[in-house]
């Protein structure tokens, strides 16, 4: 009986120092989030000759861009619209559709997560194609040099003991997290998020949203094509906050046409479940005259941005400093107070957007290995995969009225483009803004078809310096939707042909 019990004691001793064992690693660089900014770095920095980590708690690569965001959304937006073109558009077209089109709720959501799983597994196999380290666990600083990885309960794969890892150079990419609205909790079912958005097992009689910016915007078209009653509440005068004034102005009234109604100048007083009644109570207050109104929908979506992710980062534990609004402060080559620990992504500075945090996680690496990197900030563009899309880059016509900038403008309507024809939609234009002096484009705002595959045109003239002519003397293919962005910039500084 001694000896068993001695066993037992040795065996808990042993369990013991297994659950504390702790593990240590050496690296050149470890990224602390495996989001665009982070996976992007981290292969970067391989391929550049560092011994590169990668810290993602997660559990899966692509950050909130490929699990909760861009990707499923678009997976969504492009399923939906094909929905609805099966609806209204196929007669017109001389297609002839027997029997009821229906949407398959759980079938639609598969294809949204087949689509997200396989690009986040492709990340994991660039990993290991590039002999990047994967630590799945929570990362977070023990000191300036060393980051400790905890194992996070209940994932698959995580880390099983702590690790330690001796560090050169550290680049947080930690990323951010929905902005809550005061009063309101989100609890993913009845009111979402746009992560609870994404994968609504039933589309709602009625949806509400609040906030006007992209997300809302795009997750109105999503289930607006799929039957729901959408109204958007918006605190400022206009949707979309950094679109172009005219563009913006556009894409309300092609939504509104779609059946989005829009409820501008408005605060959201109130928000709360009625259980009985299965639906959200909302009440809203117009901002010019005061007067409330009371709202019922059946989901109610929280749309109002998002906010950089640091907790459980230790940032206070070596006294990184965290502005007002909970971003990490760095400098202009990335640097921290510790120029060893660079920042990128959504955790600091600047747009919270999928492509300028992969640019600027190559530009970190870049700095790290040459002293060199470059991301530039006046020609980072935006779109919005609504119907018709929105996309631009540069500057917006408030804003070189502000700078007191003389300019001139060209525009060019998708009605008089050729292939826009043929593929009958042809809402929306191209408008281009240039100095008025050297003609060199500022700014390019496009609604309508392919306008987020367009717009890549316009960042490339805006990198180089081209001047409108520059463009407009290049030769389009012809028919293509990239004529009118030639046509707009023929009307800048002369005039088109086709209009």
């Amino acid at each position: 009986m001694l000896r068993i019990r001695s066993l037992l004691n040795n065996k808990r001793a042993f369990s013991s120092t297994v659950r504390t064992l702790t593990i240590n690693k050496s690296h050149d660089v470890v990224i602390i989030g495996g989001g665009p900014a982070g996976y992007v770095a981290a292969i970067k920095a391989a391929q550049l000759g560092f011994n590169t980590a990668c810290v993602e708690k997660r559990g899966k690569l692509g950050g909130t861009c490929l699990n909760v965001g861009c990707i499923p959304s678009k997976a969504l937006l492009n399923n939906s619209h094909l929905y609805h073109q099966m609806h209204t558009e196929a007669q017109k077209r001389g297609i002839d559709v027997n029997g009821d089109i229906k949407i398959n709720v759980a079938n639609f959501q598969k294809a949204k997560d087949d689509a997200v799983k396989q690009l986040t597994g492709g990340v994991e196999l660039l990993f290991k194609k590039n002999k990047v380290t994967y630590y799945k666990g929570n990362g977070s600083f023990e000191d300036e040099t060393k980051i400790r990885v905890t194992p996070v309960d209940g994932l698959e794969g995580t880390v099983k003991e702590d690790h330690i890892l001796d560090v050169k150079n550290i680049i947080v990419a930690t990323g951010s997290e929905v902005t809550p609205f005061p009063g309101i909790e989100i609890d993913e079912e009845k009111i979402v998020s746009s992560t609870g958005a994404l994968s609504l097992k039933e589309i709602p009689k009625r949806l509400t949203i609040i906030g006007g910016g992209i997300i809302g915007l795009e997750m109105g078209s999503v289930y607006s094509r799929l039957g729901s009653k959408v109204t958007v509440v918006e605190f400022q005068p206009q949707i979309g906050a950094s679109m172009d004034g005219e563009v913006a102005k556009a894409t309300q009234k092609f939504l509104k046409k779609q059946g989005l109604d829009f409820k501008l100048s408005t605060k959201v007083i109130s928000a709360k479940r009625n259980d009985d009644k299965n639906v959200v109570e909302i009440v809203v207050e117009d901002t010019k005259t005061n007067k409330q109104e009371n709202l019922e929908a059946e989901v109610l979506l929280v749309a109002v941005g998002r906010r950089p992710y640091i907790a459980g980062l230790g940032a206070e534990k070596i006294g990184l400093e965290v502005d007002k609004r909970g971003r990490l402060v760095i400098d202009d080559q990335f640097n921290s107070k510790f120029p060893h620990i660079k920042v990128v992504g959504d955790v600091t500075f600047g747009p919270m957007l999928a492509h300028k945090a992969e640019e600027e996680g190559i530009a970190a690496v870049e700095m790290l290995k040459t002293g060199h990197g470059h991301v530039n900030y006046n020609n980072i563009p935006s779109v919005m995969y609504s119907h018709p899309e929105v996309a631009w880059v540069g500057k917006t016509e408030e804003q070189l009225k502000e700078a007191g900038i003389d300019y001139k403008i060209g525009k060019f309507p998708f009605a008089a483009n050729s292939r826009a024809k043929t593929n009958q939609d042809t809402e929306g234009f191209v408008k281009i803004l240039i100095d008025s002096k050297t003609e060199r484009i500022l700014g390019a705002h496009i609604i309508g078809p392919n306008a987020g595959e367009m717009i890549a045109e316009a960042g490339l003239a805006l990198e180089y310096g081209a001047s409108a002519e520059d463009v407009a003397r290049v030769c389009h293919a012809h028919p293509t939707l990239s004529e009118a962005f030639k046509e707009a910039n023929m009307a800048a500084y002369d005039k088109a042909i086709h209009c």
